[in-house]
């Protein structure tokens, strides 16, 4: 029965995701987790290295990834991936670590893509991020020299550089939200439960792994799905 409840959810989460892309987007949504185990993704923690993580800061949990924020860190695809439309489910647990444990900290984490094959694991690696953090899901993050084009003008490139979401579209604390990130011919696009948030161009990187951070704060994810355009 479990089995059969899962199957009909995916279906549904599929069909769901795939009208959220624009007509030259479409593409059929596959599950990139599969809500048993973490297939197809590697571990990386700086003090363990890759796939050990016998605390088990990534987990699944009745379905659910389960990322406990206790150690900053990260999953990644094996796979690389260049046009895409990734579609994921997210809600911020309860519990916070050093240094963002204090009760004026906001939680925190990310996803990053295009992560180059021969980059070196590392707390970050040189990629575009679309940030996840209370009050600001939606914002772009450049990192390690990446840039974007917007408003016609490319960024800099710097360690760190944000580029601020242009729409608020995120649920409270504690409820899900959907965030999808489109990167598909040159032009990326952030959703934020239904609402263009942010979008650039010309992104100086084109093609990479995925990544989803642990980053001081406990988080869960859901329905992790892409689309490759």
């Amino acid at each position: 029965m479990k089995k059969i409840f899962l199957g009909c959810s995916l279906l549904t989460f599929i069909y769901a995701y795939s009208q959220e892309a624009s007509k030259d987007t479409k593409a059929e949504m596959k599950p990139l987790f599969n809500g048993m185990n973490l297939e197809g993704w590697q571990s990386f923690l700086p003090t363990k290295g890759v796939n050990n993580d016998p605390e088990k800061v990534f987990s699944v949990e009745k379905g659910l990834l389960h990322i406990s924020g206790k150690e900053f860190g990260y999953i990644r695809t094996e796979k690389l991936y260049k046009n895409f439309h990734l579609a994921v489910e997210f809600r911020w647990g309860k519990k916070k670590w050093p240094p963002r444990d204090a009760d004026t900290t906001r939680r925190d984490n990310g996803i990053l893509y295009y992560v180059p094959a021969d980059v070196k694991d590392t707390v970050w690696p040189k990629s575009i991020e679309c940030q996840i953090q209370e009050g600001d899901v939606g914002d772009i993050w450049l990192i390690d020299s990446a840039t974007v084009v917007t408003n016609g003008k490319r960024s800099e490139p710097k360690d760190y550089e944000r580029i601020q979401k242009k729409a608020d579209s995120e649920h409270p604390t504690g409820e899900w939200n959907l965030v999808e990130v489109i990167a598909n011919n040159g032009k990326i696009t952030y959703i934020v439960n239904g609402k263009v948030v942010n979008e650039a161009e010309d992104p100086s990187l084109t093609e990479g792994k995925i990544i989803i951070q642990s980053e001081g704060a406990e988080i869960y994810y859901r329905k992790i799905a892409i689309a490759e355009l």
